[in-house]
């Protein structure tokens, strides 16, 4: 149901496929005399629109849907006070109508049976303005076909039409539904076009859908005996919609303050249902912001994140000094061969798994991973002083994870990682709009991926910019590589990492 706003109020917006449309006097009399339409228990004609490709009619609008939806909701209980309200209101409109220019719906359902939102009163819709509507036409073994036609009068069935009687066979239909809540036809198991074809030819008695006893106490079983009437199979033996209205009347046995009674209790008991499915559905928004806020988090620094969802652009920063951790998986390639991707997949999972269990143990972020190489980097976003001592309790402890880590389908061999590691000045921001990325720019990346790539297996190697800011913190066993050529950045003093001493706490 599509909507808009006409004079500060919600409206129904109802398009036509038609690509064009020119109007007769005949029919700006019709949009005439719609406008001049006025009962509680229609839909208002509101206006149109001829304007090419903007075909397009405007009705009132009813909140709480039509009558098919509400009694398809299981969640909605309609007592004996409401059934014989939407019962009494559709008879009134429709003796209206059939009192009007109008004379006849012809596509009564309760598709179009409207219920209001404030006094839950039933107003009939899809009457008249034939120029604005397009007939869709379904194929005849379409059950789309078939199912319109629950409803249409059998002596309209084939050839199709449309009269006064027909709108009370169809009314009786409808009535069914609000009195047993059910769609037409539900219990007989039947499919669509077979209802139909039995509905047709009627060679006995009348086929029609099965009226069980009242399981509603209050309901008057009178109510039934007129429904069996308003469908009979002979148009001149069903009431009028003038004696249908009078006859509903009679079953308006409790005093007008009840029935107010039963509209407060009925909106209250809707309030209170309203209200428990707001709270359900507001602790799953917040479980679920919960589980996103989680994902954004793995991806982006929570500071970041916090500055995404809040719509402020996050400015690229420069860091006088941090340290870069790369790694990745000596002989890689040759095991990726030897293996199935699904392999290679649960190896990653699991190795990068362990890893950031640990790593959550230390202050620093996980940039990324590609394929086999991990980037790690401390000092940023978050400055801390201690940056090379993180990244280096962290390598260190990654080490220890690899040579006892047992790949699945090779439980014989050992993983092999090479660690580079390096310190300087870095730039970082928030790269993409589709899926952003934080990402590092600068020297200090492009020789930490050198000072892996030029390692050796099991071992971490140190930049001479990282050895020197690990010198202030004491415990740390240092060794000499020497000169090491690096592609790009010629001839550097390297240094490994070989361990961390006790401090001297531990040892007493």
């Amino acid at each position: 149901m599509l909507t808009a706003i006409h004079k500060g109020e919600v409206v129904t917006v109802n398009y036509s496929l038609k690509r064009e449309i020119a109007l007769t006097r005949k029919d700006l009399v019709e949009l005439v005399k719609m406008k001049d339409l006025q009962h509680d228990n229609i839909i208002y004609f509101l206006g149109a629109s001829i304007e090419p490709d903007r075909i397009c009619y405007l009705t009132q609008y009813c909140a709480r849907g039509s009558l098919q939806e509400l009694l398809a909701d299981p969640q909605t209980s309609v007592d004996w006070t409401f059934k014989l309200s939407f019962a009494t209101d559709l008879s009134k409109g429709m003796n209206y109508l059939h009192k009007s220019f109008i004379a006849q719906h012809g596509k009564l359902s309760s598709k179009v049976c409207m219920i209001d939102n404030r006094l839950w009163v039933l107003k009939v819709a899809g009457f008249g303005l034939s120029k604005f509507k397009t007939e869709i036409k379904e194929e005849h073994s379409s059950e789309n076909f078939y199912r319109d036609l629950l409803w249409t009068a059998p002596e309209h069935l084939l050839p199709s039409g449309s009269s006064q009687k027909g709108d009370v066979y169809s009314f009786a239909i409808i009535v069914y539904e609000i009195l047993f809540k059910c769609f037409p036809y539900q219990t007989n198991n039947l499919k669509y076009k077979d209802i139909i074809t039995r509905i047709h030819n009627c060679l006995t008695e009348p086929f029609r859908p099965q009226l069980r006893a009242l399981e509603d106490a209050d309901a008057n079983p009178a109510i039934v005996s007129l429904v069996t009437k308003c469908w009979a199979e002979d148009p001149n033996d069903r009431p009028a919609f003038d004696a249908v209205e009078k006859t509903l009347k009679k079953f308006h046995t409790v005093k007008s303050d009840s029935i107010v009674d039963s509209m407060l209790k009925k909106l209250e008991k809707y309030a209170n249902n309203l209200e428990l499915i707001v709270k359900q559905r507001t602790q799953e928004l917040i479980e679920e912001k919960r589980k996103t806020d989680i994902l954004l988090n793995s991806m982006l620094p929570p500071f970041i994140a916090d500055e995404l969802k809040a719509g402020r652009k996050v400015e690229p920063k420069l860091y006088q000094s941090a340290s870069v951790y790369f790694s990745d998986i000596v002989g890689f390639t040759t095991l990726s061969s030897e293996s199935t991707p699904m392999q290679i997949v649960d190896l990653l999972n699991d190795l990068y798994g362990a890893f950031d269990d640990t790593i959550s143990k230390h202050n620093v972020y996980k940039v990324e991973t590609i394929g086999d190489a991990y980037m790690v980097v401390s000092g940023l976003p978050q400055v801390t002083e201690r940056h090379v001592v993180e990244i280096c309790n962290m390598a260190l402890d990654l080490l220890g994870i690899v040579k006892t880590f047992k790949i699945r389908h090779r439980p014989e061999m050992t993983l092999m990682l090479r660690i580079g590691i390096h310190s300087g000045p870095c730039a970082a921001g928030v790269v993409g709009h589709t899926m952003p990325r934080y990402c590092l720019f600068g020297d200090t990346v492009n020789t930490a991926s050198r000072m892996e790539s030029t390692g050796e297996a099991l071992k971490i190697h140190l930049s001479t910019a990282a050895r020197d800011q690990l010198l202030r913190f004491p415990g740390y066993v240092i060794e000499l590589r020497g000169p090491t050529e690096l592609k790009g950045k010629g001839t550097m003093v390297t240094y490994w990492l070989l361990k961390k001493e006790p401090s001297e706490n531990k040892k007493k």
